[in-house]
């Protein structure tokens, strides 16, 4: 059993081991886990009539800047975020993790696969069907835990972005990608979104997958304004991006691998 668990409203000294006893299906929100690199402020969700003895898909699922951890009073700031709720809401039953981290560096990167592994050994976690979710500072989070950690994840969606892992370790584990830009994205843009894809796309080459088989497991989408138009977005198309998780195509995409 690894790592404290302590609900962050109590701020109790309450263990892992209580905590995974008194589980319960829904939401559980704003727990602190005490790891070695700190504490992992994060909230997540359990299917309903959850049980021990059926494995379940898990997704960790990361947001931007503003959702961040910057003390007591941003606690839970992600808890509406569209990112968390879209999996909660999908037909199939998944358990769903979202973190408020306090960077978008190499200690929030060894948090998430901290966090990530919390989860499998406490929880009844299908480990071929574990996802990840990365949306602004959350992707630069992410799509280094991914690089570090690839034989973890099945599938990454990387939204509204830049890629701060590496691509060669996720290209050899097959992990599956979907990159989501807006064309006039005003906070990275969307080049970044291409080199990502140029890199993953190279590399996964070299590691021997035929053109048709990288199309199964690599995804680049750059809508222009146009599209978001479509969907009532007319400006700030950096955080209108969000709209991805409504599109339900990409989710079930995500969701459709395996390891």
């Amino acid at each position: 059993m690894k790592g404290n668990c302590l609900n962050s409203a109590e701020m109790t000294s309450q263990t892992a081991d209580d905590a995974v006893d008194q589980m319960k299906s829904g939401f559980v929100t704003e727990q602190i886990l005490e790891e070695s690199t700190g504490q992992i402020h994060y909230s997540y969700y359990l299917p309903q009539d959850y049980s021990s003895v059926q494995e379940y898909p898990m997704i960790i699922t990361m947001p931007g800047y503003d959702m961040m951890w910057f003390g007591a009073d941003s606690s839970g700031s992600n808890l509406n975020w569209h990112g968390f709720l879209c999996w909660t809401e999908f037909p199939e039953n998944l358990i769903v993790v979202s973190a408020q981290l306090t960077d978008w560096g190499e200690t929030s990167a060894l948090q998430a696969i901290e966090l990530t592994e919390y989860f499998i050994d406490n929880f009844s976690v299908d480990k071929n069907r574990i996802y990840a979710a990365g949306y602004s500072a959350g992707g630069e989070t992410m799509s280094q835990a991914v690089s570090l950690r690839p034989d973890l994840y099945a599938a990454y969606l990387h939204g509204a972005s830049q890629w701060d892992g590496e691509y060669a370790s996720v290209a050899q584990e097959e992990v599956a990608v979907y990159i989501f830009m807006a064309e006039n994205d005003e906070y990275y843009g969307s080049q970044r979104a291409k080199e990502a894809y140029d890199g993953l796309y190279t590399e996964y080459s070299a590691a021997g997958l035929t053109e048709e088989q990288i199309d199964g497991v690599l995804q680049l989408q750059i809508p222009d304004n146009e599209w978001f138009a479509d969907r009532g977005i007319t400006g700030n198309y950096h955080g209108g991006g969000n709209i991805l998780f409504d599109e339900e195509s990409i989710l079930e995409w995500i969701l459709s691998h395996r390891k």
